[in-house]
């Protein structure tokens, strides 16, 4: 995979060459580079990574103010979870008061 110099768009390949779909900018293909670059066959799964949980209430409650109605708390805990794919993560938070979740926007 790469990706533009240019806009930093994804590039695909062209009769030898890497083309921008966003811009047009071409680069010339590296096989030495992309010889080491792993296949889906030769990765394997670790698994799910663990995931931060501080909804048990023995983690610091951090300063979030609960969007629920009729909640004034300003106080929340927070959990990451990592997203499928594993590009980021997303934090989910429960109100220290009211037990209302949501997560970061």
């Amino acid at each position: 995979m790469e990706f533009c110099d240019e806009c930093g768009s994804m590039m695909h390949t062209a009769d030898g060459t890497w083309v921008c779909r966003s811009c047009g900018h071409e680069q010339s293909r590296d096989a030495s580079s992309e010889a080491g670059v792993a296949t889906s066959q030769e990765q394997q799964d670790d698994g799910t990574p663990a995931v931060v949980d501080a909804t048990d209430g023995t983690g610091e409650a951090v300063r979030e103010p609960c969007p629920a109605d009729g909640c004034d708390s300003d106080r929340a805990h927070y959990e990451m979870l990592p997203k499928p794919g594993g590009s980021y993560e997303v934090r989910l938070f429960t109100c220290v008061e009211c037990g209302h979740k949501w997560r970061e926007s």
